[in-house]
């Protein structure tokens, strides 16, 4: 991972980010925030998946998601092997910095299991509340 960073101050050296942006990042121990995915034109979300500066460097000025792997401990780009092609819509942070929210148009399942969300296998309440 590239960009060494501090969870609890922010503080980023060697950073690809602007350091405006990189300074609104509230970071975990690993040096990564959750990026939520969601779909531009329907608002569903898709997936969820974790990105340091370098990959939401990368997908701010490619105009593709990028994450970073924690199993796997390297970067990928989504639908570089499955062809599940995410083009990037908008990136906002959350309020507290440690979210951003992506809107993509998806070329295809959004999940590795090939089904349109990363939440369709298993839902846990389908009732709505009362």
């Amino acid at each position: 991972m590239s960009g060494v960073s501090s969870a609890t101050t922010g503080e980023t050296t060697g950073s690809p980010l602007d350091p405006a942006v990189a300074s609104l990042l509230k970071r975990d121990a690993a040096g990564l925030v959750a990026a939520v995915v969601q779909a531009h034109d329907t608002r569903e979300v898709l997936m969820v998946g974790w990105m340091d500066d370098e990959a939401l460097h990368r997908t701010l000025t490619t105009g593709r998601s990028w994450f970073w792997s924690r199993s796997r401990s390297e970067y990928w780009r989504k639908g570089d092997t499955s062809g599940a092609v995410q083009r990037v819509r908008t990136v906002s942070l959350d309020c507290d910095g440690d979210a951003v929210l992506v809107t993509v148009d998806q070329t295809g399942g959004a999940c590795h299991t090939g089904d349109r969300t990363c939440f369709d296998a298993r839902p846990l309440l389908e009732e709505p509340a009362p």
